[in-house]
């Protein structure tokens, strides 16, 4: 088979999840939108749903049907986009909370789905989604009386605990939602890192679930293992991939493995990154293509069938910093051709 598995640890999720919700001051929902980031919306949902999760937020009402689907009741599931055009549908028959962003989306709810739940987005300076200040003091009074379940905002800063901007935006939040008696929420994973000022009535942790910085002592949740399709020999001055751009130095064993940037390897991984035989590394070479990558195995004794690309030795966190980028983006990136295999699916 030259599929590559992705083994996903649903006990390890679990725990993350309730990691973070006991450093949580009060109650502790999970975000799982864009299918889980990217491991598995029904098997990650289940599991979480097992150990206690019954708050659920995701990006979209499609989303949000999809995991009412899965889930049924009882549970809450909030849509961060809030109440689109289109969605009034969808958000009645799935039950869905949707988080008003805009006075358009308060219009629209309150006149299109009065009766049915909502919760409120306000801006505290991330300039992305939610009311801005002198929206929602224009628009205050109409919305309290529509009696919202939740106010929430969301930090931009959260992963830099020193940076200004986390205080500014507390104060901000803590000055628009003054003497309002509603459940609020304003801390995702780094924010519930920060300490309890910024945890309030519901934390939203997301990344952390997943294994992932800024939550330092999680558990991986995910393995990655390729399989050789080919091993050759080649010589000193012989080249290896798309445009001639590794030249062998010496005589070397070369391996052909079945995976590239159609699965997520993102061709930026470059020469910091390693594909793991049990605990010994061999670089890539060449350029990351589609469906292939080519990974110097001289220093092997043996001729492997698989080499590993996340393991214990070398993290998604480490990946992505190799690529440039963050977690997040190499999770949802993961392409579907994995044999994704679950472990831990219940307690």
């Amino acid at each position: 088979m030259a599929t590559a598995t992705a083994t996903i640890n649903l006990n390890a999720i679990r725990k993350n999840w309730q990691k973070l919700r006991s450093l949580s001051s009060n109650d502790a929902a999970a975000v799982v939108k864009a299918n889980a980031y990217g491991l598995g919306l029904k098997q990650v949902a289940k599991a979480l749903y097992v150990e206690g999760a019954r708050i659920f937020f995701v990006a979209t009402a499609e989303e949000g049907a999809e995991l009412r689907s899965i889930l049924g009741e009882p549970s809450d599931i909030y849509v961060f986009s809030g109440h689109m055009v289109g969605d009034t549908e969808l958000i009645k028959n799935y039950n869905l909370i949707p988080l008003i962003n805009s006075i358009e989306q308060l219009s629209r709810h309150s006149k299109l789905l009065r009766e049915q739940k909502f919760g409120v987005q306000l801006d505290t300076g991330m300039n992305r989604l939610g009311l801005e200040p002198m929206e929602w003091e224009a628009s205050k009074e109409l919305t309290l009386s529509l009696n919202p379940v939740l106010i929430m905002s969301h930090l931009a800063c959260a992963d830099e605990p020193n940076h200004k901007m986390n205080i500014n935006q507390l104060n901000n939040f803590l000055t628009l939602t003054n003497k309002i008696n509603i459940k609020k929420s304003l801390a995702a994973t780094g924010g519930i890192l920060l300490g309890p000022e910024y945890h309030f009535d519901l934390t939203r942790p997301g990344i952390g679930i997943y294994g992932c910085s800024p939550m330092q002592d999680c558990l991986p949740v995910l393995k990655i293992d390729i399989p050789v399709i080919q091993i050759r020999n080649i010589e000193s001055g012989e080249t290896v991939g798309y445009g001639n751009t590794w030249t062998s130095p010496s005589k070397k064993r070369i391996a052909t493995i079945s995976a590239g940037y159609a699965d997520g390897i993102f061709r930026t991984i470059g020469k910091k990154t390693r594909l793991y035989f049990e605990e010994i590394g061999c670089p890539i070479i060449g350029r990351i293509s589609m469906d292939l990558i080519g990974v110097d195995i001289t220093s092997l004794s043996v001729e492997p069938d698989r080499l590993a690309l996340i393991n214990s030795r070398q993290t998604i966190d480490k990946i992505a910093n190799d690529a440039g980028t963050i977690g997040y983006e190499f999770l949802t990136s993961l392409g579907q051709r994995y044999k994704r295999n679950y472990t831990g699916v219940a307690r």
